[in-house]
This record gives structure tokens, C-alpha cells and sequence, in this order.
């Protein structure tokens, strides 16, 4: 390749990241994004520093067609390329006639993505068209694309298959894509089923013969997606697709969030924008949020586990030598290091994270702090989940009391009436004087929520700020049927982080109670450590 061309690619040794979230990955089950959904997780992306964001499909459906109608307004892109979506020309036709492509130009990008049957079985069996058209369809799609200013990418579908069935064909297809002015030619393990060992030596192979940048684009069918665009890297790819999260049709494409710091960290490989790698644990967090799908505690590099410590041989050793049980330092990808604490806990544990949350502890008030976390855990209570019900017990133990208020009862009542209202009643005593508050709700957890906030909120205007994000109720022996005991978890936030409480009891309500109390209190808690935050505007 010639030195020009090599500029056209970044820096030496730089890796182009390129995500299809918003096209491959919303082809995953249970995962559906509106247009205002598509616009947002493009502005994570943008925030992230990946090369190019491929939008969706022009053509396909309304929706691709709504968002790249309204991406020009409402995007503001800094560090990322939009990329259209599209096939090669239909076979038969001619490209400047072919409706799709005609597509791919009224999306208004300057860069688009076509895909390609490379594949000799594909281009007889799927397209029932000779080998012959499936090569002049594809030299004839690029260079009617590059006729028009646009830089193509060419995704080579089905490439490894069809490869190891009949290498000349498909080398034919690549060798068509290129001398027709393609930028980059994406190898895709479409079916997802190679390993490493294949992966590395055909993309090899294709490089010795290839004069523009190669690229890679996994899926994760035996669960080497990522191990697959590592070896595709290390076998001279310079352009590797995937998903934010792993997200994708059956198993997933390749994981972003594992290949940028496998690459950055591990073969000190430029990915993305310098500066910003600690920007993807939030940003993988943020994206799930909005496709409304659960994050994966266990996810590497940026699940909340995947830097956490349980047994107390781990965290005694960590004490001492961080890198014992961590193979990078948790910052380094916006993550950190989290101590579990459960009836497996020792003193270790817990004085690291007393230590992390400010708290001194002497050796008595870990002693019974240890032992009244073990009593409570045989109860049902479980503080591994629940960080924010820890944090009250541990400063319980080192002899604080909550002076926000104090609660002299509660009382709910539900109505069955067509409305379905619950009322509920609050008396608190907040510096010698008694509130009663009554609120109604749409179920005795909101109603109760409002009565609390309707009764302390003149004094603490914070608690605006602090809203439920999430409530889980476990049914903790179910062989007791409907006098089962439950644990209630409670998700709240106030706009910066996340904080976990619970609650455990034969009556949900109660369990329910005692969880919502300890929020509000880790949350006034929270911002009466923030004095010069008081007054001003909720955070984003």
C-alpha cells in the first residue's frame, strides 16, 4: 500500500472502530429502538470516540429512513462518521437504476456500507445467479458509489465460509470491491462459527493480496467474537466492527466494549479518541439504559463485577497489591474496584470498604458490624446487592444515627375501587416537630414515597433530586406460600450515581418500607456532603 493511502487510515498501528449498533445490533431479540432512541445511543457513541456509527438501513423501513432524515439536525457529531447501510445491486440490473443504492446516495452520508455475497454457495443458492454476476455486482455497486463521492466500505458476507469452499471466488469479490475503488474490505464471519486460529491465517492470507486497509466483523456463535477480532488484528486488520454491549442477532457481534480495551490496553493499539477509554463503562451503561436492556454485571471491563472481590483471600490480598486480582487498574476504562461484603466477609473486607466510604471503624465496631451483617444475612438480607443499606450498617456500627428525621409510624390503606388508589399516612418527628403527612399512590410503594416526601420535603428541597429508578421483590421460601417471606431491592438515584437498599419481612409492605427509608436517607446522606451543591438544578 502506498504511503497516501496509509494516511487515509490515522496514525500507524491506529485501529478504525466501527459500530453497528444501531443496524446489526437491533436485529437482537427483545431489542427495539425508536428514532429518538437511535439518535441518543448515536450521541453516547459520539461521546465514546469511535471512528464511524453505521445508522441503519435507508430504504429498509421508515424508521432508518426518519433518522437519517433527521441526523443532520439533531446530531451533532464531533469525533464519529454516519455511515448509511446497503447491499450491492440487485442481480440483472444496472447500478445506477438499483433502487437500493439509489438509497444509499438520498441518505446524505459520506461514507456508506454495502454488503456482498462472497460466498460461491450464497451467490447460487440465495441469489440463484451465476459467479460471474456476483462479481460484476459487486465491482459495479462500488464504483457507482465512488462515482458519486462516497466512501465505501464493502462488507464481504460470509467471507470465511465461502473462503474455506472456494478461496478463488471469493478472493475474485474482494479483488472486484477493490479495483473499483472500495476504502476498506470488511472479512464477515457472518454464521459466526470460526475460531481464532482460522480467523488469523485467512485474514493473513487476504492481506498479503490486498492493497487497501482490511477489517473484520465477527459474530459471537461460538463465543469468540472477540477473540476473533483480536486475532484478525494481530493478522493485520485495521478496521474491526461490532456492538456497544455485545448486542446482535443470536449470540451477539463482537463486543466493543471488551475489543477497545483488549486492543488500547493489551497490544497498546490506538482505538478510539485519546483521553476517553474511561468513558466506556458509563457509556456501555448509558446505551443499555436506553435500549432498555439489563446490563450484565459479569460483562468484562465494564460489568459492575467485573472488578469486584467476595472472598476475604481476595480482598486481603488486594489491600496489599491491587494487581493480585485485577489484570488493569479499574479507572483506566471508567470502572473501579468494588469490595463484596456477605456473611463470607472478613475483617479485611469490610475495613476496605468502611475505608472506601470515609467510615472509621476500630476493632469492636467491626466486630459487630461483622456479626450483625451475619445475623441479618440468616435472616434473608443480602448487602452484596445492596450498597447503600451496607453503607447505613457500617456507619451504625461506628455509632452514627441518622438525624434527618425519625419516623413514629406509617399506615396504608388500598381502596378496591375502579381508580385503585392506595392512601398512605407518614408521621415523622423532623427537630422536635411532628408532620403528618397523607398521599395517595398507585400502589402502596408510591403512595408511601409521596407521603414521605410530602412530609420532609419543605426541609430537605434536595430530596427533589432523588428519584426510584428501580424496585425487585424476591420471594425468599416459597414453600410458606403467601406468609413467604420477600426482599425487597430499590434502585434510586440522584442524577450522579446509583444506589441500592432492601428491605426483608414476612409483609411487603414493610420490606418495601424499610427499603424505601434506607433510600432516602443514603440519598440526604449523599447531599449533605455536597453543601455547595444545595439549590441548584438536578444533574442530567
Amino acid at each position: 500500500m502506498s504511503s497516501s493511502r496509509l494516511e487515509e487510515y490515522g496514525p500507524a498501528g491506529a485501529i478504525d472502530i466501527f459500530d453497528t449498533t444501531l443496524r446489526d445490533g437491533s436485529q437482537q431479540e427483545g431489542l427495539s429502538l425508536t428514532v429518538d432512541d437511535k439518535l441518543r445511543v448515536a450521541e453516547q457513541l459520539d461521546h465514546l470516540g469511535v471512528k464511524f456509527i453505521e445508522g441503519g438501513w435507508p430504504g429498509a423501513n421508515p424508521k432508518d429512513d426518519e433518522f437519517f432524515s433527521r441526523a443532520p439536525n439533531e446530531l451533532n457529531l464531533q469525533t464519529s462518521t454516519l455511515v448509511a447501510f446497503g447491499s450491492t445491486r440487485h442481480p440483472g440490473k444496472k447500478a445506477e437504476d438499483d433502487e437500493v443504492l439509489r438509497h444509499l446516495l438520498d441518505a446524505g452520508t459520506e461514507s456508506v456500507c454495502i454488503v456482498a455475497k462472497s460466498s460461491a454457495i450464497q451467490v447460487r443458492k440465495a441469489l440463484r445467479t451465476t459467479l460471474e454476476e456476483g462479481v460484476a455486482m459487486a465491482y459495479d455497486s462500488v464504483s457507482f458509489l465512488v462515482s458519486k463521492g462516497l466512501k465505501v466500505f464493502f462488507d464481504a458476507e460470509h467471507f470465511f465460509d465461502g473462503y474455506l469452499a472456494n478461496a478463488k471466488f471469493s478472493m475474485a469479490v474482494l479483488k472486484a470491491a477493490e479495483e473499483a475503488g472500495a476504502s476498506t474490505l470488511v472479512l464477515c464471519d457472518t454464521n459466526g462459527g470460526m475460531l481464532p486460529f482460522q480467523i488469523g491465517q485467512i485474514v493473513g492470507e487476504v492481506k498479503a493480496h490486498s492493497g487497501i486497509q482490511v477489517g473484520i466483523h465477527c459474530h459471537n456463535d461460538t463465543g469468540c467474537a472477540v477473540a476473533n477480532s483480536i486475532a484478525a488484528v494481530q493478522s493485520g486488520a485495521t478496521h474491526v466492527q461490532g456492538c456497544v454491549n455485545g448486542y446482535g442477532e443470536r449470540t451477539g457481534n463482537a463486543d466493543l466494549t471488551a475489543v477497545i480495551p483488549d486492543l488500547s490496553l493489551k497490544l497498546n493499539l490506538p482505538t478510539i479518541e485519546p483521553g476517553r477509554l474511561e468513558r466506556i463503562t458509563p457509556v456501555s451503561h448509558h446505551i443499555a439504559e436506553l435500549v432498555n436492556m439489563p446490563p450484565d454485571s459479569q460483562q468484562p471491563y465494564v460489568g459492575a463485577a467485573a472488578f469486584a472481590h467476595k472472598a476475604g483471600l481476595h480482598t486481603s490480598a488486594i489491600a496489599r497489591m491491587r494487581n493480585a486480582y485485577e489484570h488493569i487498574d479499574p479507572e483506566l476504562v471508567g470502572n473501579g474496584t468494588r469490595f463484596i461484603v456477605s456473611e463470607m466477609a472478613g475483617r479485611s473486607t469490610l475495613a476496605l470498604q468502611a475505608e472506601r466510604l470515609g467510615i472509621s471503624l476500630d476493632s469492636g465496631a467491626i466486630s459487630r458490624a461483622i456479626q450483625q451483617l451475619k445475623d441479618l444475612e440468616h435472616q434473608g438480607y443480602h448487602f452484596e446487592v445492596a450498597d447503600g443499606s451496607l453503607e447505613l450498617l457500617l456507619r451504625r456500627a461506628a455509632g452514627w444515627q441518622q438525624s434527618f428525621y425519625h419516623v413514629e409510624s406509617y399506615r396504608v390503606m388500598s381502596d378496591h375501587t375502579d381508580g385503585g388508589n392506595t392512601e398512605a399516612t407518614v408521621k415523622v418527628v423532623i427537630a422536635g416537630e411532628r408532620i403528618i403527612a397523607t398521599a395517595e399512590g398507585n400502589g402502596p410503594v408510591n403512595a408511601l414515597d409521596s407521603a414521605l416526601r410530602k412530609a420532609i420535603g419543605e426541609r430537605y428541597p434536595e430530596l427533589h433530586c432523588i428519584h426510584l429508578v428501580d424496585y425487585r421483590v424476591r420471594v425468599l421460601n416459597s414453600a410458606n406460600g403467601t406468609a413467604s417471606s420477600t426482599r425487597v431491592l430499590i434502585d434510586s438515584t440522584d442524577g450522579e450515581r446509583v444506589w441500592t437498599t432492601m428491605g426483608v419481612s414476612e409483609n411487603i409492605i414493610e420490606a418495601s418500607w424499610q427499603a424505601l427509608d434506607d433510600s432516602v436517607v443514603c440519598g440526604l446522606l449523599a447531599a449533605s456532603e455536597k453543601p455547595a451543591a444545595a439549590g441548584k438544578p438536578c444533574p442530567d
